[in-house]
């Protein structure tokens, strides 16, 4: 049983600041008049900058999968192909959001805890050059793998005239991500993630390339419509339907306190305490899924030790530490556990985190190669010493 305040070191809802979490008690207001043209203006203006952007940008009240399936369906249509690359949990979400579209996916695909090859995007789009559109999730959550080469597929997608969509739900903010210098047409972000907001909001980008393809199919969605969107915002500065408003407040505080810390800034601070948890878990000889430039800034996801029930280990993070640790999904569930190192991530929130899991361990009979409290000793005067010189944070 969870009792007290419990540290959510889960990937997603992120533990949240009291400054968001007090927005949340503002009046509710009408919303078509004046007082939400002002917050609704200002929530545009600052997710530009979240996104990196001159693009529109566009809250919905829906989970990070609703901005999934708004992206997809406005611009899939009944028997259009498209190419999906998955390798986990929320790559197959994705296409199958195509699927129940009409879409026809076109399959590029790898190993859980691994990233496919650019090669084989490159193959698909040789195969089948009718696609119109290209598909993939950034930062696999279910397996902490960060496909970096979003980039080079902008700019295939680009030479090849194709949309270009890209689930960032749990790594914008958190990693490197210039929506438009890397010709990223829709990319799809959630609030519970690294903008340390609540969940219940998702966001979507747009390019003009994108609209001029949306606008012809028939078939998009009535409620994720984002030509209506986009109209509402530009004639009335609303949103077609009636939005989450407090939620509205928690992610207009949460994006200026985005820009009071700074994009780079964040970026660095989960860079830096991400790199504290695998120097901890290398050193006490624990597996990460995912390996090298493919390890994720924001989920940290590793395997079970051999023997070793991980579900007993979270139990007990849970009800003696009061840390809240995720587990394996999908085809992974038992035999892995993910840890969320995203948002208002610190020093504090790492050192917990890594004493819950290595306290867990050595009482289930898992054997050190070195001393854990001389691990976290060191990973933790080091991550100190690197934080010191980014900008504190005004929680």
């Amino acid at each position: 049983m969870e009792t007290g305040k419990m540290l959510l070191m889960i990937p997603g809802p992120t533990n949240t600041p009291e400054r968001i979490m007090k927005a949340m008690e503002r009046p509710i207001i009408n919303h078509r008049g004046p007082a939400f043209h002002s917050l609704y203006k200002s929530i545009l203006e600052n997710l530009k900058y979240a996104f990196q952007t001159v693009n529109d940008v566009f809250p919905l009240t829906a989970s990070g999968t609703g901005g999934v399936e708004c992206a997809v369906g406005n611009i899939i249509a009944p028997g259009d192909k498209i190419i999906t690359a998955h390798f986990g949990v929320f790559g197959e979400r994705l296409r199958e959001a195509a699927v129940r579209f009409g879409g026809k996916p076109v399959d590029v695909s790898a190993e859980w805890g691994e990233a496919p090859s650019l090669e084989k995007v490159k193959e698909a789009l040789d195969e089948n050059p009718d696609v119109k559109a290209i598909a993939t999730v950034y930062n696999e959550t279910s397996t902490g793998v960060t496909w970096r080469v979003i980039q080079e597929l902008g700019k295939l997608s680009r030479q090849h005239d194709k949309i270009f969509i890209v689930d960032a739900i749990s790594v914008l903010a958190g990693d490197r991500l210039p929506v438009d210098e890397w010709n990223v047409d829709i990319c799809i972000a959630g609030s519970q993630k690294c903008l340390a907001c609540p969940p219940g909001v998702s966001m979507v980008s747009i390019s003009e390339r994108a609209y001029t393809v949306l606008r012809e199919n028939k078939y998009r969605p009535f409620y994720f419509d984002l030509e209506s969107y986009r109209r509402f915002a530009y004639d009335r500065m609303e949103t077609p339907f009636t939005p989450v408003l407090t939620l509205f407040y928690a992610l207009d505080e949460a994006l200026k306190f985005l820009k009071e810390e700074g994009l780079e800034n964040r970026i660095e601070r989960h860079r830096i305490c991400a790199e504290a948890f695998y120097e901890a878990f290398d050193r006490a000889g624990l597996e990460t899924l995912s390996k090298g430039e493919n390890r994720s800034n924001t989920v940290i996801a590793l395997w079970n030790p051999p023997g070793i029930d991980g579900e007993e280990m979270r139990k007990m993070a849970r009800e003696v530490h009061g840390v809240a640790i995720g587990g394996g999904m999908g085809k992974l569930k038992g035999k892995c556990f993910r840890i969320g190192s995203m948002g208002i991530i610190c020093q504090p929130y790492v050192s917990k985190t890594l004493k819950a899991v290595f306290n867990g361990l050595a009482k289930l009979g898992y054997s050190f190669p070195e001393e854990p409290s001389k691990i976290i000793a060191e990973v933790e005067a080091k991550l100190a010493e690197r934080l010191s010189r980014l900008p504190p944070l005004h929680l």
